[in-house]
């Protein structure tokens, strides 16, 4: 095993080198998009058979969805604009399986809409219900939806007139209430951070973009480990994890630690860790990852790329990540 640690507790793990490293560019397999355009900032949702592409440069309908089994295009809904019905800015998509509903934050109308997927596939143009008021000042940026009354969220707090600080917490939709995990890492003031939640092992992982630091906690937040790469402290500008997600008992997350301010800032790899945050191995994208996410039923990665390709996906096995 190619890599080492030092200075562990039970909690405490830091990785000194994680070089433990397989080159999977060439077996991405790029997704062609030619029914429609896309613009250059996206994000990307999966619900039922569908994958949902947020388009924020998008002058007109807001999201296009595809077929998540073989990538044809669907349709396209939600207008953009002022009027009713329509998104002025567009934010995080929440997706609950169960209903088949989308829910669609407005940051600047200040609501959170609701979508039944049906609906707005037959109809574009939907109007949507509000299904909650956002706080402006404490909202959930991101969220990972489990029930009316439970969302895993990434909260915004802002600082002053323009800052923010940012943390991991419970988002109650019904009530609005928010309550953040019990830990938050002492030494770290400014967070910039990632979710991942695993409701069948109990855990809650929060990954900083801003440090070499990621963070397993248990459904209450209450700390189980601390992982720290090399140099986690520093205060130069480089951006670190992006997205993650848990396959089974692994955790992977997307890494840059490219300086923030060029082309740098996006991650072009993943790295697989288990669940106790013992490093395993790392995948070298060799493209520059914008979003990405994980389609269990189909065992893959789907990305969004800032890169030659704009689409791709990659197949997983327990051979690649293990």
């Amino acid at each position: 095993m190619l890599w080492s640690c030092a200075n562990n507790s039970d909690t405490e793990k830091h990785q000194s080198r994680r070089n433990n490293i397989t080159d999977v560019k060439e077996k991405i397999q790029e997704i062609v998009t030619e029914e429609v355009m896309i613009g250059s900032i996206s994000r990307l949702q999966l619900m039922d058979d569908y994958l949902i592409v947020q388009d924020y440069k998008s002058d007109d309908l807001l999201i296009h969805l595809f077929n998540r089994n073989n990538f044809e295009y669907v349709a396209s809904a939600i207008p953009k604009g002022q009027g009713p019905g329509e998104i002025t800015v567009m934010g995080h998509i929440g997706v609950n399986e169960k209903r088949r509903e989308i829910y669609m934050s407005d940051h600047g109308k200040l609501k959170l809409f609701s979508y039944p997927l049906d609906s707005i596939l037959n109809d574009p143009y939907y109007m949507p219900e509000v299904k909650k008021e956002i706080n402006n000042t404490q909202f959930p940026s991101d969220y990972i939806f489990v029930n009316d009354v439970l969302s895993f969220a990434r909260i915004i707090k802002p600082t002053g007139n323009t800052g923010h600080n940012e943390a991991a917490g419970k988002w109650n939709m019904q009530t609005g209430e928010i309550k953040e995990m019990n830990y938050s890492h002492p030494d770290v003031g400014k967070k910039r951070i990632s979710i991942a939640v695993s409701m069948e092992h109990g855990i809650v992982v929060e990954c900083y973009t801003n440090r070499n630091l990621m963070t397993i906690m248990d459904m209450e937040g209450n700390l189980k480990y601390n992982i720290y790469g090399s140099n986690w402290n520093s205060r130069d500008p480089l951006r670190h994890y992006g997205n993650a997600f848990i396959r089974g008992d692994k955790i992977i997350v997307s890494y840059s630690g490219g300086n923030w301010n060029t082309e740098e800032y996006y991650p072009d790899k993943l790295l697989v860790f288990n669940l106790d945050g013992g490093y395993i191995k790392t995948l070298d994208i060799r493209y520059r990852i914008s979003d990405f996410c994980y389609d269990q039923q189909n065992d893959r990665l789907i990305f969004f790329f800032e890169d030659m390709i704009q689409f791709g996906y990659l197949d997983l096995d327990d051979n690649l990540i293990n």
